[in-house]
Formats: C-alpha cells, structure tokens, sequence
C-alpha cells in the first residue's frame, strides 16, 4: 500500500505552485473518468481522490463505496492513459504514474434495530415473483461475489419451505454453535457467515409450517444471529447480509420488509413473459414498501450449446431490459442457462468458489459490484439533507 503522504510532510516544504497546479489537474481528469458500475463520473458520485507527488513519481488513489478488488488493474491502466497527455510537459513531465484503488462501504441508516443486526452495515433482499427462476443459487453466488470482491459477507436463508442453503454450500447436517442459551452462531462456509433454518430443521421436521410459524421462525434466526461471531471474529461487522427471500410476494416477505431496513432488493428472473410478470410483482412490492429495488438479474438468458458452443436466447430476449427500462431500475446482468451453474451449486461448490476465474463467474462479480454501487448510491442520497450552519 503507497502511503500517499510522502515522507517529506514533516519537513512542511511546500509544494511548489506549478506542481500543485499539475497535480490538481490530475485529480481533476481523474474526476471525469466514469465508474463502471455506476456508470457515473466520479465527481458526480463524490468518490474521494487524492493526488501526492514524490521523487518522480505521480500517485493517485481512488475511494469507491462498494467492494471493487477485481477492478484494480483496470482503473490503475485507465486512469494512466488519461493522465499521461498531462504528464507530457511541464514540471511534472515524464513521472510515472502510481494508482492504488480503495474501498470503503458505508451502512445504510436504519431506525431501531435489535442488538444483533447492529453488526450488519447492509442487508440485501434477492427476491423472486415466483419459484423455478435460481433464486437462491443467484443469492448464494452473489454473496460469494461480493465477498470475492473484498467485502465481509453473511448469507441469511429465508426461504423457510425449501431451506436450499446448506445443500448448496455442502453444510448440510451442521449446526450452529448456539451462546447464552438463544443466540446462534453463524456457520462458517466458502467464506461466508451462513444461517439457515436447514441447520435447525431435522430429517424429521416437517417443513409445512404455517404462515405465522414461518415468519416467527425467520424472525427469530434474524434477531438471534450473532452476526458479528462467525469466523471466530469477535465484534467484526459485516458489510452486507444476503437474504435469499422465499419465492413470491406474501406475508413473510412483507414482514421482513417492515422489520429491517432493507438496503435494497435485487429482483430475479428469467426471460420468460410469464415469469417477467411474477418478477414486477415482486418489483411493486418492494417499492411500496420503500425498499430500493437495486436491480434486475435475468438468469437462463443465454443458452450455449455444449455442442457447437452456438448461444441462443431459448426463452426469448430483452424481458429483463424492457422490465428495468418500465420501472426505473436496470439489469444488472445476465446469465447464461449453463448445466455447470446448477450441477455446481447442488454439489456444494458454487460457481464463484467453484471457477473464480471463469466467465460466469465474472458475470457473478459484475453484478455483485453494480448491486453494491447501488447501495452505496442509495445511502448518499439519504445522507443528502442540507446541514444547517449557525452563522
């Protein structure tokens, strides 16, 4: 990591005034690059820039609000081919460039939240307007993504009727350690903090609840989950909690909505129409009640013929396009109907911790960053009142 105040600070030699200047029109160029998963210039988004100079070497650095380690190398090459016609001449002219990328993620306000969310800075909703649509392994993936990106991340499984989380991450028959008689412990998985009713159902437990049953359930492992525990990590926060919802739009979903301060909900589908008109329920939903949507996955849009590796859109295309045009959110990826994904995810091995290097994987990180820009945008805009100064 470059200290970006160089070690002449305690010296107080001043900058001179043509370096200064120089380097102000670095931070100034850089503040017109625009963030990718924003799509927003910098300046806009308030990022935080900082330019220093030391022995010939120019360094800059760059603050975003969400988890970006992937994307180091490219802002590091996009931020040198911008300032390298203004380190052409003057008193600046053939330094090298030095660019470091940081990130800082902030939480989302929230009212009075009981003891044990207070660890949590974010928590994102993936929601469906009905089952079949790989939710869940959407859920699962993009956790995994955000955490690949950088950040601390917990998996909540709400899907009270088909607890899928600890098939899916090859936890399956543990339990959570529990503490002073009522409070669970994560269980610790790819990395995850993971909390799922799977781990407190057994063989013989049958799953057919009743509503308020259910809902007191997902109530109970949200208020009782010591989030800040898992891992051994005494008092860490988490940056996001994941909530994979249960498929649908009923009272469960609506409980949890009014209980916590969502951050957000990212909203899954598939190409077909019909589950296109699911899906804006589930949009509708979440906008009444003030939730955020952050965006649209579309899954299964892309099949690629594991023959002759032709892709077609099998379901039909641009649902998801057209549907996040018509409500005011965006797609925020769209993934291919792949065998791997599935088989993956059922063997315990996800994607994103089975290849991190592959292609669909990546898609998973993209959209694990353009989701958590989200979030980072929605909490500037609430942190948006004027602040009144007495003169």
């Amino acid at each position: 990591m470059t200290d970006h105040h160089s070690h002449h600070d305690h010296d107080h030699e001043e900058i001179p005034a043509d370096i200064q200047r120089q380097l102000e029109q670095v931070a100034e160029v850089i503040g017109l690059l625009e963030d990718p998963a924003t799509g927003l210039p910098l300046d806009q988004l308030e990022a935080e820039i900082e330019v220093g100079f030391d022995e010939g070497t120019v360094y800059t650095g760059v603050t975003l609000g969400y988890p970006c380690a992937s994307a180091q190398a490219s802002w590091a090459e996009r931020i040198r081919t911008a300032c390298e016609p203004l380190l052409s001449e003057g008193p600046l002219a053939g330094s090298e460039i030095q660019s470091d990328l940081f990130f800082d993620i902030g939480r989302t306000e929230t009212g009075e939240v009981p003891e044990s969310l207070r660890a949590v800075k974010n928590i994102i909703a993936v929601a469906s307007g009905k089952g079949g649509v790989g939710k869940s392994t959407t859920a699962v993936n993009l956790a995994l993504a955000l955490a690949a990106e950088g950040a601390s991340v917990g998996l909540l499984d709400a899907d009270i009727y088909g607890p899928s989380l600890p098939t899916m991450l090859g936890t399956e028959g543990l339990r959570p350690e529990v503490k002073g008689g009522k409070f669970f412990v994560p269980v610790a998985a790819h990395g995850l903090q993971t909390m799922s009713l799977g781990y407190l159902l057994t063989e013989d437990t049958p799953a057919v609840w009743r509503g308020p049953m259910a809902s007191g359930a997902l109530n109970q492992m949200l208020t009782q989950t010591l989030w800040s525990e898992g891992n051994g990590a005494e008092g860490g926060e988490l940056d996001y909690l994941v909530v994979d919802m249960p498929p649908g739009t009923g009272d469960i979903q609506l409980t949890l909505a009014q209980k916590v301060t969502l951050s957000g909900a990212v909203i899954v589908t598939t190409p077909q129409d019909l589950a296109l008109v699911d899906a804006i329920k589930g949009v509708e939903m979440f906008t009444k009640v003030s939730v955020p949507v952050l965006g649209i996955v579309e899954n299964m849009s892309l099949h690629t013929c594991s023959n002759c590796g032709h892709r077609e859109p099998i379901f039909g295309a641009g649902g998801g396009e057209r549907m996040a045009a018509d409500y005011g959110t965006r797609l925020l990826g769209q993934l291919p109907l792949a065998m791997s994904i599935r088989e993956q995810a059922d063997g315990g091995k996800p994607t994103v911790a089975a290849d991190p290097q592959g292609e669909v994987a990546a898609l998973y990180r993209e959209i694990a960053r353009k989701a958590a820009a989200q979030v980072w945008l929605a909490s500037e805009d609430g942190a948006g009142f004027p602040e009144i100064e007495e003169v």
